[in-house]
């Protein structure tokens, strides 16, 4: 199963408990099983397999010797023989193994829940019609493919009666609108009023890291967790709006107009994302431990780099375009020379996730921020033959720093953080030095912004709540719930 990469994901699940069961229930799926019509493995049994069990029997792990992510592998079995007899679901062990309440269980109770009666008697039906391949795809697919190719994302709540957890916001290229990471969708505010102008749905079911390119066009990373994650390419202000909740949305999974291209698609989260000075080239990575470094023209992917131990978690390039820099779940961040195609510098010291890494304008400094709580800032030149080694701690944060935004003017360079202590803070980057503390959150700080113009900060917290401030006084500009249709229920 999917471990969320913060500590905090539990009010996410509260916003889609409620419609993943009505969805269960209501589904033609639930109604084949209950004698309503033949059982289909790809579009009925794989759903639940790739849910429940491809995170320990996928091609890489094979727990038990038994891979699931194939109909072959997994009629082959594991260890045992075929775990599946044919007309006989009484008889296989799968659905023993399903049903079990006992050590062998399956998925085991320190690895998830027990699949749901519904969900085993889908499966068990399947076996008992015969256990068939469907017509036309062939034994040896790769079934997560499959599952993404036949996959459609859901529409968006018109309104919602949760708050929904914000990944990543960012401000339009006027400075006068705010974008937000929302379900299935990006909701896009009025930065001084906090009025919803318009909804933008979304194939990623999270939006995990933006930037805009030069010519306006928005670039998302993002991702349905534990199945796929993209980077794809918008025109947030294109297409035909139709009225969704009082406010104009439009379709940025099908209509060209809005979704102008997808320029990667993975099998898990995308996290990071960065896009070069010149805005020729996007660089991205995620959970496979791959930073991809694309041309955004032609969408050829130039660099595939592989340097991490584990998850990617933030990206940026050098001033020159030449280099990136990287934070990793593994403990480190790292700097990469692509032309050379070589890691220059390791960075260890946080000795803990590093959530995120940036860069200064002249390009002598990184600076990472991670789960210590600690900003660091280390040499990323060899000048002084100290390269990778930390200049300067930036304390200030109580518990992790998530996300770093850096507005990179030379003359008046600016670094924003946001943090599990429910604040955003300004520094001034080179100096590493503390400049502001906004306080007012109620709840974790997962996304944080500056600006265009570089007057306003902006934090987005894992209760939807968005802060808007002045980076010249630290003075509240505007706070809103970032959640169309919420209401907060009265305080006690």
């Amino acid at each position: 199963m999917f471990r969320p990469r913060f500590s905090c994901y539990c009010i996410f699940c509260a916003v889609l408990g409620l419609a993943l069961v009505w969805m269960l229930f209501a589904s033609p799926t639930v109604a084949r099983a209950q004698g309503k019509g033949p059982i289909s493995f790809v579009n009925d049994v794989a759903p639940i397999l790739q849910k429940n069990c491809f995170a320990c029997h996928d091609a890489k792990k094979k727990k038990g010797k038994l891979e699931m992510t194939t109909y072959e592998n997994l009629r082959k079995g594991g260890g045992k023989d075929d775990p599946i007899v044919p007309g006989k679901s009484k008889d296989s062990l799968l659905i023993d193994l399903l049903r079990s309440t006992g050590a062998d269980r399956m998925p085991p109770k320190d690895a998830g829940d027990a699949l749901k009666k519904e969900q085993i008697d889908i499966v068990a039906k399947w076996i008992d019609e015969g256990a068939k391949l469907d017509a036309g795809l062939d034994a040896k697919a790769d079934l997560v493919r499959e599952l993404r190719v036949r996959w459609n994302p859901p529409q968006p709540f018109v309104s919602y009666k949760f708050p929904t957890l914000i990944n990543a916001v960012l401000f339009t290229p006027d400075s006068k609108r705010l974008i937000v990471g929302g379900n299935h969708e990006l909701t896009i505010w009025d930065a001084a009023t906090g009025k919803l102008v318009r909804r933008v749905f979304t194939r990623a079911e999270r939006a995990l890291a933006m930037a805009y390119l030069p010519d306006g066009k928005l670039v998302v990373a993002g991702a349905r967790h534990g199945q796929e994650g993209d980077v794809r390419i918008y025109n947030i202000d294109a297409g035909t709006p139709k009225d969704f909740g009082g406010a104009p949305a439009v379709d940025g999974v099908n209509d060209k107009a809005v979704l102008l291209k997808e320029l990667v698609q993975v099998d898990d989260a995308i996290w990071a994302l960065a896009i070069s000075k010149d805005g020729k080239k996007v660089a991205a990575g995620g959970c496979d431990r791959i930073v991809r470094v694309i041309d955004v023209e032609s969408g050829k992917i130039e660099h595939a780099i592989e340097n991490h131990a584990d998850w990617i978690l933030g990206v940026a390039f050098t001033p020159d375009g030449k280099g990136i820099v990287t934070a990793s779940r593994d403990k480190t961040a790292k700097l990469w020379d692509l032309g050379n195609k070589e890691s220059l510098a390791t960075f260890p010291d946080h000795q803990n996730t590093v959530n995120n890494v940036t860069i200064t304008p002249d390009g002598k400094f990184g600076i990472s921020a991670g789960e210590d709580g600690q900003i660091r800032q280390w040499q990323a030149t060899d000048s002084a033959k100290a390269i990778g080694k930390q200049s300067k701690a930036m304390p200030g944060h109580g518990k992790a720093v998530f996300r770093l935004a850096h507005h990179a003017d030379p003359k008046t360079p600016l670094l924003a953080s946001c943090s599990a202590d429910m604040t955003v803070r300004l520094w001034n980057p080179i100096a590493g030095t503390a400049v502001k503390t906004m306080p007012g959150f109620t709840d974790m700080v997962y996304a944080v912004a500056i600006s265009p113009d570089g007057q306003l900060v902006v934090g987005g917290a894992a209760n939807g709540d968005v802060r808007i401030f002045n980076t010249g006084t630290g003075a509240p500009v505007t706070n809103f719930n970032a959640t169309p249709g919420y209401v907060a229920p009265p305080k006690k």
